[in-house]
């Protein structure tokens, strides 16, 4: 039986961090993905977007480990060479009534440490963005966005030159917990049993089903996983927005907000449609409800001009009608088994959370 001192389970932007923060302390590491690429799913399935860190609930995991995290893969992006563009975002109010939940987005992005929004007249916010219609904005100068994918490349060439290794095409079908460690069963050409001291439950959409599959785990620390499902529509011409755009939010998420690729496309999403069974087909149907949601704050919107993008599912703890969830980082002191560490409903700002997670994820395992 091979052993090894820590495995990550799952190679999308998360779990690859985690990788590159093991692996730069000296621990010897491999990353498990069932895919036959990396960052596959939630990964590459999203608005590529570097969050601020202004709506998530005060003292939350995702405000804390968002800012912070921020920061982090700015200056990340910067020392390696990852593409990225600190482009801002406007939170627009489309109507008087809307303009109160500016005045608390600001109270509440303050209160996560954001200190640099700023409330906009209708005119100002029209001087930064001649297409837009609103009757006041916020700017989040923080707001950016990033090549995700090579991101993703930068994270496990770290890891690799300080000789973590990925095995692509190796899903971890199950596994017990031992005296000393866990042992993995990995499926894929060549199936094998695999002892682990360290485990790193980085599976996302399937963390759960990983956790079940794991003889010894107490079944009552799995929580509840609900499928939220984001469609992307695509704009077949140049967009006439230099920053991101985004509605004062919705309960069930952020709305469907204009977003822009290092290459200046726009996109919009995601609207939020809860599904029971993983699906990334796009619904054609629901172009329609995007394009009245656009044209509150681009009214200049034309027929035809939306073509569908791609879609992405996330992985929640709580469902429709729900509280939205905080990250779940579930370490030896929750659960009772040393070593192993399940991260649970890391969704959107994970990729921007990702290197502080990682760090936070380290701790829980125990240290270096």
């Amino acid at each position: 039986m091979e052993r090894i001192d820590c495995v990550v389970i799952g190679a999308g932007v998360v779990g690859l961090a985690v990788a590159r923060a093991l692996s730069l302390a000296g621990r010897e590491v491999i990353v498990l993905e069932e895919a036959g690429a990396i960052g596959t799913e939630t990964s590459s399935r999203n608005s590529e977007v570097i969050h601020a860190g202004i709506y998530y609930a005060p003292g939350s995991a995702k405000a804390l480990l968002c800012v912070k995290g921020r920061e982090l893969l700015y200056r990340y992006c910067e020392e390696r060479g990852v593409a990225h563009r600190r482009c801002g975002k406007l939170i627009v109010a489309t109507a008087p009534e809307q303009v109160a939940a500016l005045h608390k987005i600001q109270a509440q992005a303050a209160a996560n440490g954001v200190h640099d929004l700023r409330l906009l007249t209708a005119e100002e916010a029209k001087a930064m963005e001649p297409a837009l219609r609103c009757v006041a904005a916020l700017h989040s100068p923080s707001t950016g966005i990033v090549d995700s994918h090579a991101l993703m490349l930068a994270y496990l060439g770290e890891a690799e030159d300080h000789g973590a290794m990925h095995a692509l095409l190796s899903p971890v079908t199950g596994g017990e917990i031992v005296a000393d460690g866990m042992v993995l069963d990995v499926g894929g050409t060549e199936p094998m049993r695999v002892h682990a001291h360290t485990v790193i439950n980085s599976a996302g959409l399937m963390a759960q089903r990983f956790a079940a599959s794991l003889r010894g785990f107490p079944s009552n620390k799995i929580p509840p996983l609900y499928y939220a499902k984001g469609n992307y529509y695509s704009l077949a011409a140049r967009p006439p927005f230099t920053r991101l755009i985004y509605p004062v939010p919705e309960a069930a998420g952020l709305g469907v907000h204009l977003t822009l690729d290092l290459a200046g496309q726009a996109r919009f999403g995601p609207d939020v449609e809860w599904i029971d069974e993983i699906d990334y087909d796009v619904d054609l149907s629901r172009a329609d409800g995007f394009y009245r949601a656009i044209r509150d704050y681009w009214p200049g919107l034309k027929d035809g001009q939306l073509a569908p993008g791609y879609a992405g599912v996330r992985p929640k703890l709580s469902g429709p009608n729900e509280p939205a969830n905080d990250f779940l980082i579930q370490g030896p002191a929750a659960h009772g088994i040393p070593g192993l560490v399940n991260l649970f409903g890391i969704e959107s700002p994970g990729l921007t959370a990702s290197l502080a997670l990682a760090e936070h994820v380290v701790q829980e395992a125990g240290g270096i």
